[in-house]
């Protein structure tokens, strides 16, 4: 306790810390990597002072990776050392726990060379094992021999059929090794988790922040791919024999006490199985409209469309744009003893305290429309449906919206104009839609820049599209991207939305009972002060948040092709 009695001293940790490293029963160094709040670096910075050991920052050191030819492998798997240097007869190792000092002992009787410690952050040392040697590659040679499930508690138990194919899912070692794909795609902030099957062999990517990031895997892990599948099928309760056939499922585990809901797709692919893991991370889910990323003028008029009393508030975007988070956050936003909220969702995401769920069972007839003319029975004041899919379910939404209730719901359109005629499409009478929709707001999320190291630069005409608006960025300055450590040099960490809200307007609602064109509508919207999408990107750009790439790659011109 002598370190962090001195890192207390130096204003680093509270005594509130040191009481929980007392209790833990762990290490301090290995306490640290739980507590995502503390600065690290100037934790192990000042600790290295403290012990006379030297503190490299490994994201800045050049590695010679000729090292890992001659150096043990199983010892860099099992206490997370990683060689740095060869420096006058002696090896420089990057240790995470400068208290661990067999393992140093152990490396020196095997490579006879005199090893010289220096502390580094040990998630830092993790990315260097993965990129260099693998994710995962100790699980498929073997090596580690600890308890199996270690970092990944499972909320349900886990049957198996006794089968020869359910047995080999069993082994700890491929136990372990799904179990790190999943800890690597929480602690990584991931979405989604893709696990394909192709010709050349297992390829695993990672959705961060929306983009598709592939993980250095050792090929060995070719030989693992049924007992990888089969180990996921059974923890997502799926028949592991069927293969022919796509299936999904449900896993929920906790992961450092937090919960996390993971959703499992399977689909036969003609080099096999394809998996895709859709993560909900509970525990880092906050449902607050005040922070989605909308400005004052977006913010302040959708507020008090969700306190009115009855109609329909559309919420459009295609798959992963944020429309849940959105609905979600409006509803914490207006529940109260007073209101009554039913939902009808499939399927339901998030619990919510005090809000009345439905998941939906099409097979057994528990459809959106079926369940909405129940709840209409229920009382209640506001509902909200998933999805508008067909005829039946947006006309019982109206005939809800018609009898006193706020509804909410969401739709797949590119942009807020176009949530008329697809309803009309659907075969809506028109003078029905123009009566009942109150607004709708079209939304995409951008990556955010990392605030540790974005830039700023004066852009020039060649670095912006022909439609940026110049006259709002004035003598300003744009930001782009650099990377650094705290976003895993992708230069961005994190994502915020950008809104499109069409309110209806008498001209909007008189051009969608016309059948007008979804072009007509947006025109008559812009001249009643609507901002597109493309329009709240760039003010998102200019004040820094995003950048003029995100933009571009996520909304297009509003005058067409540029």
């Amino acid at each position: 306790m002598d370190i962090c009695q001195a890192l207390a001293t130096r204003k680093l940790i509270t005594e509130q810390h040191l009481q929980a490293v007392r209790e833990s029963g762990q290490g301090f160094f290995q306490w640290l990597l739980l507590q995502p709040e503390l600065d690290r670096a100037a934790i192990l910075a000042a600790a290295s002072e403290e012990l006379g050991l030297p503190y490299i920052d490994l994201t800045e050191t050049k590695v010679d990776l000729s090292l890992l030819d001659d150096f043990p492998q199983k010892i860099i798997y099992r206490e997370s050392l990683f060689p740095v240097s060869r420096q006058n007869g002696s090896l420089v190792v990057a240790t995470g726990d400068p208290f661990n000092l067999f393992p140093l002992d152990e490396i020196s009787a095997l490579t006879g060379l005199h090893v010289k410690p220096v502390l580094a952050d040990q998630i830092e040392i993790a990315r260097l094992i993965k990129t260099h040697l693998g994710m995962a590659s100790e699980t498929i040679e073997g090596l580690i021999q600890q308890k199996a499930e270690e970092g990944v508690e499972f909320l349900e138990d886990i049957e198996t059929d006794g089968s020869e194919l359910s047995e080999q899912a069993q082994e700890a070692s491929v136990v372990r090794l799904v179990n790190e794909i999943l800890l690597e795609a929480v602690e990584m902030r991931a979405s989604d988790v893709h696990i394909e099957s192709q010709g050349s062999g297992v390829v695993v990517r990672y959705r961060i922040d929306g983009i598709l990031h592939q993980q250095p895997v050792p090929p060995e892990i070719n030989h693992f791919q049924s007992a990888i599948i089969s180990r996921l099928k059974i923890m997502a309760r799926l028949n592991i024999a069927e293969k022919r056939l796509p299936q999904d499922g449900r896993i929920k585990i906790k992961v450092r006490r937090r919960e996390i809901d993971i959703r499992l797709s399977v689909i036969p692919m003609i080099h096999g199985e394809g998996l895709v893991m859709r993560i909900l991370d509970k525990g880092a889910m906050k449902f607050d409209l005040r922070n989605l990323g909308m400005d004052e003028d977006t913010y302040r008029p959708f507020r008090q469309l969700i306190d009115m009393p009855h109609g329909i508030v559309l919420v459009t975007g295609p798959t992963g744009s944020g429309k849940t988070t959105t609905l979600y956050s409006s509803l914490i936003e207006i529940n109260s003893p007073e209101t009554k909220i039913i939902t009808t969702e499939d399927p339901v995401e998030y619990q919510l305290e005090g809000i009345n769920q439905i998941q939906v069972h099409p097979k057994i007839g528990l459809t959106f429309a079926a369940s909405l003319r129940s709840i209409l029975r229920h009382d209640p004041d506001v509902v909200l449906v998933g999805e508008i899919r067909d005829l039946e379910t947006a006309e019982n939404a109206i005939q809800a919206s018609l009898t006193g209730h706020l509804v909410f719901s969401t739709l797949h359109t590119n942009d807020a104009p176009s949530a008329f005629s697809r309803m009309v499409d659907m075969g809506v009478e028109p003078f029905l839609v123009a009566s009942t929709v109150e607004a709708v707001m079209a939304q995409r999320l951008v990556r955010r820049l990392c605030m540790k190291c974005k830039f700023p630069y004066r852009p020039t005409k060649d670095d912006v599209p022909k439609d940026f608006p110049w006259e709002k960025l004035g003598d300003g300055e744009l930001y782009r991207e650099k990377g650094c450590r705290e976003c895993r040099e992708v230069g961005y960490r994190g994502r915020l939305g950008i809104y499109e809200l069409l309110i209806s307007s008498e001209r909007v609602r008189e051009l969608a009972q016309a059948r007008a064109s979804s072009w007509e509508i947006k025109k008559a919207a812009v001249e009643d002060g609507m901002k597109t999408l493309r329009d709240d990107g760039w003010l998102k750009a200019i004040a820094g948040s995003t950048s003029v790439e995100e933009v571009v790659r996520i909304t297009k011109s509003d005058r067409g092709i540029v």
